[in-house]
């Protein structure tokens, strides 16, 4: 536990951007010895450990030694991105002698817990000739929060309106002096004005930390959902070739913005690639199609513990608590894409793996929140069930867990890729 626990604490260090979480998957899957293919070019047959990255996103498989064309596919999905800022067009401001970044909301972030946090930037840039490079500023920004003394009632209740009162400062003066972008270019050792374009998004800068009595806890930013990501690597890279079945990782983007973009788990990527796989083997539509009526995919998101000062917002017989095993993710209205078959699966890898579980349903008065899952299922019609770690604090700069959690759920993972 303590050996994932310190090597998910540098996953998320080098994760600032989904491009980033990328990049460093592709570092991890290359040492551990997969092939980096291109979409561009003709895939090899045969048995073998590969992987793609496309944008934001990544998909690594192993091709077992005695693959048929009707073989079956295990899929562990997660996402690469995390709610919070992207930065704007003309991103540099200035307002009453103070240079700002201008920033636009991602997802759906805890907009308070932002304050008074030393960020970052963090993405890509893309030049005229279609060079992509990567960028990061390290502590570079704040977005500070207005004196009590200027809001008496601010504790009777915070309205941040996201236009007028989350723009970072990042700097003094005016805009006669001030270039964000050939900032970035000048990190990145590319020139200003070859940047055609930029994916940026603002990120946390503190490092995850464990603390707490027995040090219980482990906080760091974007464990929603680099925690899954990071622990199905663990799992495609233990994937084992003499297996009856392709074992399959995807870290999709742009799931906290619904997931329809390319490399998003609503676009074709994972299409894409399952197909390819498949003409490789020889495989006929219907050998394909058999081989789906036989798949797995775990959808691995974040989920949420019972909250011990809100224990009313949860589901009065059902309230997990972190630290006592991954979730079982279940919701009447298919909001998670668990049913009972895909729960037997799961009890199943986790039986194996010596992992306990335990299952969550929401409240029936608030509004249950969706992940890859139904988008999965949807999308190829193979079986998926809804899991993850149980988290406080989903969708602040700074998230919870227990810290045995994240080697629990990567236990299980490993598990489902090889059954025994």
């Amino acid at each position: 536990m303590t050996a994932h626990l310190g090597d998910l604490a540098d996953f998320i260090a080098a994760s600032p951007s989904s491009f980033h979480a990328a990049h460093e998957s592709a570092r991890r899957l290359e040492a551990a010895g997969f092939d980096r293919l291109d979409e561009t070019a003709e895939w090899p047959t045969g048995p073998g450990r590969r992987f793609v990255v496309r944008d934001g996103a990544v998909i690594a498989w192993v091709e077992p030694e005695a693959a048929v064309p009707q073989i079956p596919f295990r899929i562990v999905g997660t996402h690469t991105d995390s709610p919070g800022f992207k930065l704007k067009p003309k991103s540099t401001t200035a307002s009453n002698g103070f240079l700002q970044a201008g920033v636009e909301v991602y997802g759906g972030p805890l907009f308070n817990s932002w304050l008074d946090r030393e960020l970052e930037l963090a993405g890509r840039l893309v030049t005229l000739d279609g060079t992509e490079v990567l960028v990061r500023t390290g502590p570079f920004l704040r977005i500070p929060q207005l004196a009590i003394h200027l809001d008496r009632g601010v504790n009777d209740g915070l309205r941040l309106d996201p236009q007028q009162h989350l723009n970072p400062v990042f700097g003094l003066g005016d805009l006669s002096g001030a270039d964000l972008l050939g900032h970035l270019a000048g990190l990145a050792g590319v020139e200003a004005a070859d940047v055609a374009g930029y994916d940026i998004v603002v990120a946390d800068t503190a490092a995850p930390a464990v603390f707490g009595l027995d040090d219980a806890f482990f906080a760091a930013g974007r464990m929603d959902n680099l925690v899954s990501v990071h622990a199905g690597l663990a799992a495609i890279t233990a994937a084992p070739l003499d297996a009856s079945h392709v074992s399959v990782f995807a870290g999709f983007d742009h799931e906290e913005v619904g997931s329809a973009t390319r490399s998003g788990a609503a676009g074709p990527f994972l299409a894409d690639v399952l197909a390819r796989i498949a003409d490789g083997l020889g495989a006929t539509e219907s050998e394909r199609l058999r081989g789906f009526a036989a798949s797995w995919c775990f959808s691995a998101d974040a989920g949420h513990s019972v909250h011990p000062n809100y224990a009313e917002r949860h589901d009065p017989a059902n309230r997990p608590v972190m630290g006592r095993g991954p979730l079982l993710k279940i919701n009447a209205q298919q909001r998670y894409a668990t049913d009972a078959a895909g729960a037997a699966e799961w009890a199943r890898a986790c039986a194996q793996a010596g992992v306990a579980y335990q299952e969550f349903v929401s409240n029936n008065t608030v509004p249950c929140g969706s992940t890859i899952g139904p988008v999965t299922a949807t999308r190829l019609g193979i079986r998926t069930v809804d899991i993850g770690v149980p988290l406080l604090s989903m969708h602040s700069a700074r998230e919870l867990c227990a810290v045995d959690d994240p080697a629990a759920l990567a236990g299980a993972l490993t598990a489902f890729l090889a059954p025994a």
